[in-house]
């Protein structure tokens, strides 16, 4: 099975979802680029707040007032992650943004996180030749992702949520819910007030 090329560009393919080559000549340089200024950041002293924020800022698509990610950052493109103001993430989040990925405000993101949108055909031949797609992840606002925990492509979580350490979010998590384990499952609701 090959994909139906209508002429759209690769990149084109890939920002709607569509099956797309990742090795196309436009794709890999957006991606050099990125390479390039998460080097740049993630080597930056943590003593030149304002040098590692306006590299922050020109990898990330946007970045809110008083939001934090410490180094090692690692991403595909920066370009598609969108970040709300007074978040936090701490070190090693891995935030492949083939699709856009949305973060809320003041949103905590424990070390080794994943927010992963690729996805990769099921069917041999067109996996064997390289095709891949990808789909969106969004974090509502005020939502903890414990570390470890891995947020898979196509994801909704909604504001308020706990997503345990080391879970595995498969599905959309509704708002003001505690969520863990693989695949992650709701295991309490919270009450507005409640510790």
């Amino acid at each position: 099975m090959t994909p139906d090329l209508d002429g759209r560009s690769m990149r084109e393919r890939m920002l709607a979802g569509d099956l797309y080559l990742a090795d196309d000549p436009e794709l890999a340089e957006h991606n050099l680029r990125a390479m390039d200024l998460m080097e740049a950041f993630n080597t930056t002293p943590a003593r030149e707040p304002q040098r590692r924020r306006r590299l922050l800022t020109e990898l990330l698509g946007a970045v809110g007032e008083g939001t934090e990610i410490r180094p090692p950052l690692r991403v595909d493109y920066g370009s598609n992650i969108r970040i709300g103001a007074r978040s936090f993430a701490n070190f090693g989040l891995v935030a492949l943004d083939v699709a856009p990925i949305t973060i809320g405000d003041d949103v905590q993101i424990g070390t080794n996180v994943q927010l992963l949108t690729p996805t990769h055909p099921v069917d041999p031949e067109p996996r064997r030749a390289k095709w891949e797609a990808a789909c969106p992840i969004t974090i509502g606002d005020n939502v903890w992702l414990g570390s470890g925990s891995i947020v898979l492509a196509g994801v909704t979580i909604g504001e308020n949520t706990v997503v345990g350490a080391g879970a595995v979010v498969t599905r959309d998590l509704p708002a003001n819910v505690v969520a863990v384990g693989n695949p992650a499952r709701v295991v309490r609701t919270i009450e507005p007030g409640t510790p």
